[in-house]
């Protein structure tokens, strides 16, 4: 039984004829960037979060950058960054003339360790990034007092946690800013790239559109230097369609996750989840000390999967110049060696999920 990691096409198969007729609908206007798509995906968006504002913008990328450059972190300071993220979490900060500084991350949780913050925070730390990893939130109720306490803006990085919330509350909506990315493969996805920044400081998103949009509101009111990241029309009519679809597509992710944890042996270890945690569930990631064989069993079988992250940001080649060393970082080079991302998307059956299971079982 061949199954993919991902099934893009199985989801668009259910959504086509709304997602055909918006884009008809988009095309015959001609207007291909801004307009009423736009401003309505921003409306609706925040206030699926429970938000007072959303600026879009071309991608998560982009949104981490032009968060940074809004809170006025540039040269000399540094941003403390979880040592297993993508590497977007870290390369924001390059980006912005900052330095990420890496903190090691939770066993289970795979999210930045708040116990571990304050050894790394001195005169130069400005900011927090808090990736919601997998779609599980961060610890916002320990992060958050340690940054009121060094005076440390915080940045939720929720580019796979659309959907997610912490006792009940979405996350995005904890921090200063928080920022969206919408690739093709996130729970709420485009058919391209695109992202969103969210915040609740209504100045904060001005300067966060000015600076997404040449520094401009309106065309030729340049009040600073800015750059071009916009989401074009398209992917905004798009993803309104998607974002009705959002939560039933969580609870069927949290559905497949939780036949995973009946079919899976005990021993494999799952990911974490507490009443106080509602997972996205945008991976579902075991560890395994036989990932080689798992992994070349899935190869032979047809099976997808991912590895999310084989190598910690701290040891990648981007940062080697940091000079690292791997004692420093014990559970983010622990999971790196034992993590496997398996299936999971709304598509996913229940047999397949079981197929899944008995080659894991078989492998340990």
């Amino acid at each position: 039984m061949k199954i993919p990691f991902f099934d893009l096409k199985g989801q668009y198969s259910q959504i086509k004829h709304e997602v055909d007729a918006e884009i008809q609908k988009v095309l015959s206007t001609g207007l291909f960037m801004g307009g009423v798509p736009v401003l309505d995906f921003e409306n609706a968006f925040s206030k699926f979060l429970g938000a007072e504002h959303c600026v879009s913008c071309a991608n998560g990328t982009d949104a981490l950058e032009v968060a940074l450059k809004a809170l006025g972190i540039g040269k000399g300071d540094e941003v403390l960054v979880p040592a297993n993220s993508w590497v977007s979490t870290a390369e924001a900060v390059n980006n912005v003339g900052s330095e990420p500084v890496f903190v090691d991350v939770i066993d289970r949780e795979h999210t930045i360790d708040p116990y571990l913050i304050e050894g790394a925070v001195n005169e130069n730390t400005r900011a927090i990034i808090a990736v919601h990893l997998y779609g599980l939130p961060a610890r916002m109720d320990e992060i958050l007092p340690i940054a009121k306490k060094y005076h440390l803006k915080v940045i939720e990085d929720c580019a796979q946690a659309h959907g997610a919330k912490l006792k009940g509350r979405s996350v995005g909506t904890f921090g200063e800013v928080s920022t969206f990315s919408f690739y093709p493969t996130k729970n709420l996805g485009a058919y391209g790239d695109a992202g969103a920044i969210i915040t609740n400081d209504t100045l904060l998103a001005e300067k966060m559109r000015r600076i997404a949009n040449h520094g401009q509101l309106k065309k030729h009111d340049h009040d600073l230097i800015g750059r071009t990241s916009r989401l074009d029309t398209l992917q905004a009519a798009i993803l309104t369609i998607k974002l009705n679809y959002l939560d039933q597509w969580v609870q069927k992710r949290n559905l497949i996750a939780n036949w995973y944890n009946a079919y899976l042996r005990e021993g494999i270890v799952r990911p974490m989840n507490t009443t106080n945690f509602y997972h996205a569930f945008h991976l579902y990631v075991i560890r395994t000390k036989h990932r080689g064989k798992l992994v070349k069993l899935f190869d032979e079988l047809g099976i997808g999967y991912g590895i999310h992250y084989p190598v910690p940001l701290p040891y990648i080649k981007s940062y080697l110049y940091k000079g690292y060393h791997q004692e420093q970082f014990p559970v983010a080079t622990l999971l790196s060696k034992e993590i496997v991302s398996l299936p999971l998307y709304p598509e996913l059956s229940e047999q397949e999920v079981k197929y899944i299971c008995h080659q894991v079982n078989a492998i340990g």
